[in-house]
Formats: structure tokens, sequence, C-alpha cells
């Protein structure tokens, strides 16, 4: 077992035992509530035949205020629980990830495409991919942000702010796992909260109230507790205690409507935002040494009145759980009745809007970039041999230079590194036997270049490579809608990366197996015509092929291109791999023995 493996596992142990603590606390509490309703409904019916309406007063209210703090504690004991709950589905989500289970968070399948210049032949995205072990956002904004940082190189400067940040955070375990477990209420949660908070506040609603209502939220309450208090010395105050409290009560209902259209649409997300605050509090009060990180809490700090953006957060939290107290009917009435409870909500999320609305959605952006960096840096602690890539200045001059490299989703225990250096050709050309590993090494160099681009560690003792524009050929797929055959689509592929390799010198192909749709005669003579654009066009890249023929293109082509091979080794008929990459041409081929495996002998004596 890893240390991180007996890190976690020790972890789970502790926070496994709170949880268990707290679901005690919360039974009890529980039981409790149910002794003070029954215990209470017999007090109250034992004051009742005392005819004594003081005491009645007193002991209801004195129930009422009693459970209500029960059910108050008991609510927070309820969010702590789910908090460790959360924290134990966070540390159980890694170990399952170590085993090869799938992550709980997003895969993003919905990023995928087929006509994008790399992503599909990379497996970025999707159930099985390098997203899908990466991801630990949560929020949509996160989860689009690390996305796009997959999906096409950042710049040299952001690369190298993601590997500070990332290099920070990974060394902060105990930070990260709090801070994933106070977002996890986010997780598979269909609503975008700032596409939402947005909309929201846009709202007609939110025109409610008029300087009458505000004026009288406040008096309002004081007058109705000044009579309600003078009625037990002077009789004739209950009167004007009753029609006041007649007044409130009326009032709230007859603006029931408005009320209720104000507050449908928000309800249900004050969990959701607590969630919020207390992530971003996470990031507002850690100490952060790296640059890049004080830079992204920095944008935290902006907020209105030197408040910071997690109070406010909180603020409208518990605005938003406070309006949510109408929904219970009796509960609702009794807060009208004495504080116009309504009224007083819905204009206090009115003048809190006016206040932090546009630093509020701000922040949301500025959690992603957390989230993102959050999940580089988890990639980074759980792959400790990993190294982060040297990113250089001039795709035009400078070269790859790779030692120990492999491919991050390839269990551990099943890689082969290898070493690989651009610095004597421009286009290496793969030969080999079928499965020797021709496609995996070309997907080896990709996926980690991409992981490179987006500031994340990669799967090497070494690695530097320039910012390339990465385009590959290798998935090739028909199209029965589009009525479009597996030659077809060929074409159209290899055309797009010959229009990229003569409009971007900056760009590095990776080609597994072109025209494969045609009969071997063309397929060659079309090989080895698109090979030598290529290198007219000045092109840098990888191309993988069967055809031993065209390895007599380095002799054309000294300096340009460079013979590369992965070859097998039979013993007593049995095929046995190294996938080690090797300089030269490939002179051994497996096909008949593949085919005899399963039953087809080849005639060698055949002319």
């Amino acid at each position: 077992m890893t240390p991180t493996a007996i890190l976690y596992d020790q972890k789970h142990q502790e926070i496994a035992s709170i949880v268990l603590k707290l679901n005690k606390q919360v039974n009890t509490l529980s039981l409790s509530r149910l002794f003070v309703i029954l215990g209470g409904g017999a007090l109250l019916f034992y004051t009742f035949q005392l005819e004594s309406l003081p005491l009645v007063f007193f002991c209801f209210f004195a129930l009422l205020f009693l459970f209500a703090y029960l059910v108050r504690k008991q609510s927070k004991l309820e969010l702590q629980k789910n908090y460790f709950e959360a924290y134990l589905k966070v540390l159980e989500n890694e170990r399952a990830l170590a085993d090869g289970k799938l992550n709980m968070y997003d895969h993003g399948q919905h990023f995928e495409d087929g006509n994008h210049p790399y992503s599909s032949d990379m497996d970025v995205f999707g159930t099985y991919s390098l997203f899908a072990q990466l991801n630990r956002a949560t929020t949509r904004q996160g989860i689009d942000l690390l996305a796009s940082w997959l999906d096409a190189p950042l710049p040299k400067g952001q690369i190298e702010r993601n590997q500070e940040a990332s290099q920070e955070l990974e060394a902060e375990s105990e930070w990260i796992w709090d801070f994933q477990a106070k977002l996890l209420v986010n997780l598979n949660h269909k609503l975008d909260i700032k596409t939402f908070l947005t909309n929201y506040f846009q709202d007609r609603s939110f025109q409610f109230g008029n300087a009458f209502m505000r004026f009288y939220i406040k008096a309002g309450p004081i007058l109705f507790l000044v009579a309600l208090a003078g009625s037990f010395f002077v009789p004739k105050l209950a009167g004007a205690a009753t029609l006041l409290g007649l007044f409130h009560i009326l009032w709230a209902l007859a603006k029931a409507g408005s009320v209720s259209l104000f507050s449908s649409r928000i309800d249900k997300i004050g969990g959701v935002l607590g969630s919020y605050a207390d992530a971003i509090q996470s990031i507002e009060s850690k100490e952060w040494k790296s640059l890049s990180m004080q830079e992204i809490a920095g944008e935290l700090k902006r907020s209105h009145g030197g408040e910071s953006i997690s109070l406010a957060f909180k603020k409208l939290a518990a605005l938003i759980n406070n309006l949510d107290a109408r929904n219970n009917v009796f509960v609702g009435i009794f807060l009208n009745l004495f504080l116009l409870w309504d009224f007083r909500q819905v204009l206090a999320i009115v003048d809190w809007k006016n206040k932090y609305e546009h630093e509020i959605l701000n922040s949301f952006d500025t959690l992603a970039k957390v989230e993102a960096v959050t999940s580089l840096a988890i990639w980074k602690r759980n792959h400790s041999s990993y190294c982060y890539p040297v990113i250089l200045d001039n795709p035009l001059k400078d070269q790859i230079e790779a030692r120990g490299l492999y491919h991050p989703l390839i269990p551990i225990d099943q890689v082969v590194a290898n070493d690989y250096s651009s610095s004597d050709h421009r286009i290496a050309l793969v030969t080999g036997s079928n499965m020797a590993g021709k496609s995996t090494f070309l997907r080896t160099v990709g996926i980690n270049a991409i992981l490179a681009y987006a500031g994340a560690a990669v799967a090497a003792t070494s690695f530097q490579l320039p910012i390339y524009k990465l385009i590959s050929y290798m998935r090739i797929k028909d199209n029965l809608n589009e009525s479009t055959s597996t030659f077809k689509a060929e074409l159209n592929r290899m055309k797009f990366i010959l229009d990229t390799v003569e409009a971007h010198n900056d760009s590095f192909f990776l080609i597994d197996e072109m025209l494969r749709g045609t009969n071997s005669v063309d397929k060659y003579l079309g090989s080895r015509a698109i090979i030598k654009k290529l290198v007219r066009l000045d092109g840098k890249g990888m191309v993988a092929t069967h055809d031993l023929q065209l390895s007599s293109l380095q002799e054309e082509f000294p300096g340009d291109i460079k013979n590369y091979h992965f070859d097998i080794r039979v013993d007593e008929g049995q095929m046995l791999f190294d996938y080690k990459l090797k300089i030269g041409e490939c002179k051994i081929f497996n096909a008949s023995l593949l085919l005899k495996g399963i039953g087809v002998d080849i005639d060698e004596n055949m002319e």
C-alpha cells in the first residue's frame, strides 16, 4: 500500500468515528423534541385547567422557544454530520480511483467532440478519459474551466502559475479534503447557481415594497409587542394588540402571492449557497505562500465595504433560509404576527442584491480557478512519481526531450516508459508489428503534452517541450448520417492536418496509420506523398505505420525524417512484446502469428 493510500485510510477512520458520534447526538435530540411535544401538550392541558391566562401564555411560549432551540441545535448538528459524511465520500472516492474504479465527479462526456483537433483521439473527455481521472470540480464554472485547460494550450505564463499553485496545494491534503467536502453538495447538481442568480437578480420580483412598508416593518412589531405586553396591565390594550395582530396577518396573506413568487425560485438553494460561503471562507482564511494562490485569493477581498465575500454569501444563505420558514404554516403565521417576517426577509434580500450582486457573481469564477488547480494538485499528489514539465519558448526551434515517458491512463503495473528526443529530426516515422505499441506511444506523447499545456504534472521522469498546436489523425470513423465513408472521413481529416500544418508553423501532428480505407498500393503511394508534403511544409510530428516501405523516406530526407520502431520477440511460437521504442526500421511483423492464433494459416509458399 502506498503512503498516500495509508494517509487516506487513516483519515477515513478518523472521520468515520466523528460521523458515528454525530449520529448519536442527532438521535438524542430527536427524542428530546418528541418528549417536548408530548410533555408540553400535557403541561398546556394542565394549565388550561387552572384558568390562568398569563400562565398559559408563559408555558406556551416557553415550550415554543424550547422546541425552537432543540430544532436549531439539531439543524446545526445535521449540518456538521452532512459535512463529515461528504468528507468521507471524498476520501472513499480517492481510494476507489486508486483501485481502478470510476471517479464520482463529472467525466466530461458533454465536452466530447469528434471534430476537435485532438481530444477524441487522446481520450481527453468521457467515462474512461483523462478528464474523468483529473476532475475534482463540482461547480459548472470549475468543470468548464478545467475542461478549457485540456481543450487548448494555455499561455506559458498561465501554465507556470498553474504549476506553482498546484505545487503549493499538493502538500495541503487536509485543506483540500475540507474544501472538497464543503463543495460536494454541488456534485451532480443540475442547476448552475451562477446563471440562476444572474437571471434571478434581473427578475421583476425584486421591485418589491415601498417606503411605507420599509417604515412599518420596523415600527409595527414594536407597537404590537408594546400593546401585547401592556394588555397584562391595561386590559383595554388587548383590543389594540388584537387589531394590530390581525392587520399583520391579513397584510401578509394579501401579499402572499408576491412573496411566494419572490421566494419560490430561490428557497431551495439556501443550503447550496452556505456551502459556497464555507468554501470561499477556506480560501480567504488560508495564508498562501505562492504568488499564484495569493493572486486568486486576493480576488475575494475586494468586496463592498471591506466585508469578505464569504460573509456576503452567508448573509444571503441565511436570508433565504429565514424566508423559507414561511413554508411552515404555523411558524409562518407566528413570525408574521410578531415580526412581519415575510416582508422583512424579502426587503433584506433586495437590499443584499443591490449591495453585493456584482462581486458575488464574480466570485464564482474565482472559486472555479481554485477547483481547477485543486484538481491538478490532487493529480500530482496521487502520482508522486510524476514531474512538472519545462515549457520552452520557441516552437520553431526548441525540441521535445522526454525521459521515462509513459501513458497516465494505463495502470502503473502495466506501463513501459520510453525516452524520446526530437533534436535531430522533425518527423518521427514509427514502424512496427501489430499490438507492439506504436499507437500507444503516439498517444503517450500527445496526452502528456495536453497535461503539460494545462499546467499539470506529467507521467515522466523529465519532460520539456515548447507549446505546439497539437493535431491528430487516429480514430477515423464513417458517418451514416452525413453519408461519409471511412475513406472520405480519412480524406477530410488529412486535409485538416495538411491545412493546419500549412497555416501554422507551430503545429505538431500525430498520425496513426493513414489511409486505411483503401487498397494497399494506393495506401502506400498516398501515404508516401502525404509525408513528403508534410516535409515540404516544414511539418513537425510523428507518423505510425505498418508499411515498412515508408522507412526509405529517411534516406530521401536525412535530418527531416528519422525511423523508430517497436518490435517483438518470438519464443517457441509465443510473441513477447517489450513496448520499448528503438531507433531504426522494424524487421519483424506478426500478422501471420496473430491469424494462426485464431485458426487461420497463411500459405507462406504461395507466389
